[in-house]
């Protein structure tokens, strides 16, 4: 059996079934009042013209012309219907599409997931726009032609004849442009994502005279994206131009014809007009798809790569809500490997952690040190193995019922454009005595007290406008919020002077009166001294576990023994 691919975009764009259909009654009207331009034609030229008559005349002209404010107001309604299918399927998507992009951008960083937002935005804007009213309108073609054949079949041949050559030209533009098409949006997306990582390294690049190199690698990319763009366009305009071509020379073959018909007597003057009209009805949803074909092309291409991700990043199943947790941590024999890599780089390591506890973990560079503290906080999964708090396994806590009780300050810091306090509140609801007590237990109250507006000082993108070090002491407030339960610090010394190093001790000792379960990764013991027990890592793996007075005593020097327990190894 084929398992198909989840079709969720579809899916929810059924749930605007009711809209789609009363999208298409508009339609249905809009086209029969289309109608009323070729029969106000044939009155004026077979009643009026011959019989002189003005009272015929300003009836005829009154009733057409109400007949087209209602044409207008139909067109607008149907238009509207249309701009709040698009709003509500945005309001139904974004939040998911959003999460989706988040999750992506953890299992395969780098891969420019912010790209499925504007294939949202690209869905939404042909929902909304004039290239959906062809495929609307692309049921009265046949009925338009009928029409013409009706009048004489002769005029329908001509009519029949300029639908096909049309529709044969907007599948050569299909074929002649789809690879290409397809081409330049990887490559676009391709610059675009060189350009982003260049703007975030910004001083790496400039202090290093990287610019030069780094622009050639931009403009290398972007040239590529225009020449395909360009051999796109080329061939899109060559078949845009042929096809009005094709549409001016049925216009005169259809005038022509219908005046041969009318000196033989077999129509009359009013009916090759009124011909002529309906053959233009008749191929207007076949030149406005040709017209808009690059907007659809660019939509489907944006709605399979939207459905692929969705399809590989499922929607979060919804778990029973489970009490808050304490801080018991355990790890059983996991095994790690970096998102889109199957070598491993944590090695089975399993040891377990009571609530309050604190656990140093130590080891030289590319131990895994890191790797553990993203697979402990949830950023990664385990290839084998199970991460439990509280003794469920992480994977099966709900996300964002989980994440108030984890503090998390990651080796690369990242603050985010808000102000100081929405920044230590995780931009939640701003709590300003839970804000207050986080910054003085990470010992950057005053610090904060010092700049110009205080918890309200604006910080830009990233933190920019604060130090290294001040970045990382706001990044310890945050991870300290509303004193979580589990808190893992991930070098959280690398960018502290004396003082800042000082008040990160005093933080880890009040974190131990306050029995709040933390683990510290580092490579300077000077910070250890509140430690209960330490972990040793080499090559991904636990190469020692104990005592902290143990463990330092064995790779140090001897040191009085702490009187601590070791840790539990599974």
């Amino acid at each position: 059996m084929i398992n198909k691919q989840p079709d969720e975009l579809g899916d929810t764009l059924k749930t605007f079934r009711s809209a789609f259909i009363g999208a298409g009654v508009f339609s249905l009207f809009i086209n029969i009042l289309l109608l009323t331009s070729p029969v106000y034609m044939l009155q004026i030229y077979d009643r009026v013209l011959a019989s002189r008559n003005e009272t015929t005349l300003v009836v005829l002209s009154i009733s057409a012309m109400a007949l087209f404010v209602v044409y207008s107001v139909l067109e607008t309604l149907r238009s509207r219907v249309l701009v709040r299918i698009g709003a509500n399927l945005d309001a139904k998507l974004s939040g998911r599409v959003f999460q989706a992009a988040f999750k992506s951008s953890m299992v395969r960083p780098g891969m420019g997931s912010a790209q499925s937002i504007r294939d949202l935005d690209t869905i939404r804007e042909f929902l909304t726009g004039s290239g959906l009213f062809a495929f609307f309108d692309a049921p009265w073609l046949p009925i338009y032609m009928f029409a013409c054949f009706l009048i004489h079949p002769l005029l329908g041949a001509v009519s029949l004849i300029g639908g096909a050559l049309l529709f044969a030209l907007a599948v050569v533009q299909e074929l002649a442009t789809r690879k290409t098409q397809t081409e330049a949006g990887a490559a676009a997306i391709n610059a675009s994502r060189t350009m982003e990582n260049s703007l975030r390294n910004v001083e790496a690049i400039g202090a290093m005279g990287m610019m030069p190199a780094m622009l050639d690698r931009w403009q290398e990319r972007r040239q590529k994206m225009l020449l395909l763009q360009a051999l796109a366009s080329d061939r899109a305009g060559s078949i845009l131009a042929l096809s009005k071509l094709v549409r001016i020379g049925l216009q005169t073959a259809i005038l022509g014809f219908g005046a041969y018909l009318v000196i033989k007597t077999e129509i009359t003057g009013g009916l090759m007009i009124a011909s002529s009209i309906m053959m233009g009805k008749a191929l207007a949803p076949i030149e406005m798809a040709v017209a808009s074909w690059r907007q659809l092309l660019n939509a489907r291409t944006s709605y399979s790569r939207l459905n692929g991700m969705l399809a590989a990043i499922p929607a979060d199943k919804t778990h029973m809500p489970l009490p808050a947790p304490q801080g018991a941590l355990e790890l059983e024999r996991v095994i790690a490997a970096p998102p889109g890599s199957n070598i491993p780089v944590i090695k089975g390591i399993g040891f377990r952690v009571a609530p309050g506890d604190i656990l140093g973990i130590i080891g030289p560079s590319a131990a895994g040190k890191s790797s553990l503290a993203r697979l402990i906080v949830g950023v990664w999964q385990a290839h084998s193995g199970v991460v439990r708090i509280d003794g469920s396994d992480i994977q099966t806590w709900d996300k964002d019922r989980l994440g108030p009780h984890i503090g998390y300050l990651p080796q690369d810091i990242e603050l985010f454009e808000g102000s100081i306090a929405e920044n230590i509140a995780r931009f939640g609801v701003v709590d300003s005595d839970a804000v207050i007590e986080a910054a003085r237990m990470a010992g950057v109250h005053d610090m904060i007290l010092q700049l110009p507006q205080g918890y309200d000082t604006m910080i830009g993108v990233g933190g920019m406008t604060l130090s290294g070090g001040q970045r990382q002491r706001v990044g310890l407030a945050r991870a300290l919020y509303k004193n979580p339960a589990l808190i893992v610090l991930d070098e959280p010394n690398s960018n502290l002077d004396r003082d800042g190093e000082a008040a990160l001790a005093r933080t880890l000792a009040e974190l131990k009166v306050k029995k709040r379960t933390t683990l510290v990764i580092t490579h300077r013991p000077n910070i250890l001294a509140s430690v209960d027990y330490i972990m040793v890592m080499n090559a991904g793996q636990a190469e020692s576990f104990g005592a902290r007075d143990e463990v330092l005593g064995k790779y140090m020097r001897p040191q009085a023994a702490a009187g601590a327990t070791p840790l539990t190894v599974v």
